[in-house]
């Protein structure tokens, strides 16, 4: 069987697993139909600039087709989903292909080339679940998204398929080999704009492939947590890079972090602050377990914060003092990780159950952005950093702990800005260790 055959076969068992998901919500919700839109174009304001198109997360969820705006998916009991397939006449910008690949024999297509032709396809009477933003209705088309079945497809959603999980290793694959790009233009000297770019041809991704824009962080950039920019000019020394990004394939993204620096005599410190996150990290990995509270891992990682700030001379106080007042989040404020898949932030982290309900986060963190219990199929990041951001420190200086903290290594540390190093993480059956997609990734390239 070749590859191909492969994908193929798991993505038929995927549609089948979503058929189930769309039934069991729709009886839920009591509806007999579920429609999805998979949106349409967004411009600027008092512009005719459109922004980057974003598809319904529900619509890629069952199919691999990431720019094909106002097209419809009609998912009803027992019955072969439509497609109603958006394939405008346009000269002014290149139209969709006409569908074509793996998916195409499980679909009913519709091939539409004005927006309103979907209505001859669609069904516009009844007790129909449709699911879109507001501006995705099509005459009495009106998006309701109801909140029993949305509810229940978010957390199915946590859950991957073998389908799923083989488009994100492929998607680990290529941002690996991206990252190694970045690292070599890194040692050369590069600025983050050519890091950046470089980036981009290792992944074969354009900025609008990307699943979420790149971080790239030189030297006191690395300390901004979502640093947004990319400078033209290379640092008058590169002494530390933060890179954290993605790839997506067919929809599904990978979200990685690598923290590098220079390897020289002055960065020593440094490389023992990140050879100690190295290892921590590893060991929260390998605590993604069937049936463990997320909640317990970002815990954890605080603990885990307070005994390197404590072995590294960073912060002269017990590490369960250093938990009692919180002094592990000024240099941790951020949670370990989330859910991964369609989304980068993939939905359903903080719910109950199927209806609804929140899991709320440990007191004291607000950032965490996972709360529920792991079970197989889902795929976490595990994100631990270490960082010396001006304002977090600020605040620590004017605490009773300031007394406790090597200020003179703390400036020096500072210069490289932090570190963060993250890997997606696949939760497998109760009592195995769990699937690495990232290191495994990057093992497969050395």
């Amino acid at each position: 069987m070749t590859l191909d055959d492969t994908l193929a076969a798991l993505y038929a068992q995927h549609l089948r697993e979503c058929q189930a998901r769309a039934e069991r919500a729709l009886a839920l919700s009591g509806h007999d139909a579920l429609l999805i839109a998979s949106g349409v174009e967004k411009f600027a304001f008092l512009d005719d600039r459109p922004y980057l198109f974003q598809p319904n997360p529900h619509f890629k969820a069952w199919l691999p087709l990431t720019q094909h705006p106002r097209s419809w998916l009609l998912v009803r009991p027992g019955q072969t989903p439509r497609l109603v397939y958006y394939q405008p006449d346009d000269y002014w910008h290149v139209p969709p292909a006409p569908p074509q690949g793996f998916w195409v024999e499980h679909f009913d297509v519709r091939v539409i080339s004005e927006p309103e032709q979907a209505l001859q396809h669609l069904p516009a009477s009844g007790a129909l679940a449709i699911v879109g933003e507001a501006d995705a209705s099509l005459g009495p088309l009106q998006p309701n998204n109801p909140t029993a079945l949305i509810n229940s497809l978010h957390y199915a959603r946590a859950c991957k398929t073998p389908y799923e999980l083989a488009c994100m290793r492929d998607a680990s694959r290529i941002a690996a080999v991206a990252h190694l790009a970045a690292r070599s233009v890194f040692l050369a000297g590069g600025s983050e704009a050519e890091i950046h770019r470089a980036y981009l041809a290792a992944s074969g991704h354009t900025d609008r492939d990307l699943p979420y824009t790149n971080i790239i962080g030189l030297n006191e950039h690395a300390a901004v947590l979502h640093y947004q920019h990319q400078d033209l000019q290379r640092p008058a020394q590169s002494l530390s890079l933060l890179v954290d990004a993605g790839a997506q394939v067919r929809g599904y993204a990978s979200d990685i972090t690598r923290t590098w620096s220079m390897g020289t005599a002055e960065s020593a410190e440094f490389d023992a602050l990140l050879a100690a996150l190295e290892a921590a990290q590893l060991a929260m990995v390998n605590e993604v377990r069937s049936g463990v509270d997320y909640r317990d891992i970002h815990l954890s990682a605080h603990r885990h914060t307070a005994r390197i700030l404590k072995q590294l001379g960073i912060v002269s106080m017990s590490e369960e003092a250093m938990l009692a007042e919180r002094v592990t989040s000024a240099f941790l404020p951020h949670g370990i990780g989330h859910l991964l898949g369609l989304q980068v932030h993939d939905v359903g982290g903080f719910m109950a159950d199927e209806s609804g309900g929140t899991l709320l986060r440990p007191e004291g963190h607000p950032y965490l952005r996972l709360t529920r219990v792991l079970q197989a199929g889902m795929v976490v990041t595990i994100e631990p950093g270490l960082y010396f951001i001006p304002t977090l420190l600020k605040q620590l200086r004017a605490s009773p702990a300031a007394q406790a903290v090597n200020w003179p290594l703390v400036e020096r540390l500072a210069r490289f800005g932090g570190v963060r190093i993250e890997d997606d993480v696949a939760c497998v059956a109760a009592g195995a260790a769990p699937e690495n997609l990232t290191r495994e990734a990057f093992a497969a390239i050395s």
